[in-house]
């Protein structure tokens, strides 16, 4: 994944999480996630995992 695609999606997961007014933690805890992932994610220092499934 380029850096300018993983930039891209880190600003959307962050502004999507401040629009819902959501903590980084309560964010982490709705996904099964660590908090560390979300602000790694945040930060687009680790790609993101999309599962894509046909139909």
């Amino acid at each position: 994944m380029s850096q300018e695609l993983r930039a891209k999606i880190a600003n959307n997961i962050k502004n999507l999480r401040v629009r819902k007014k959501l903590k980084k933690e309560e964010l982490s805890l709705m996904l099964g996630f660590d908090n560390s992932y979300i602000s790694k994610l945040e930060k687009s220092k680790i790609n993101i995992t999309v599962k894509v499934q046909t139909v």
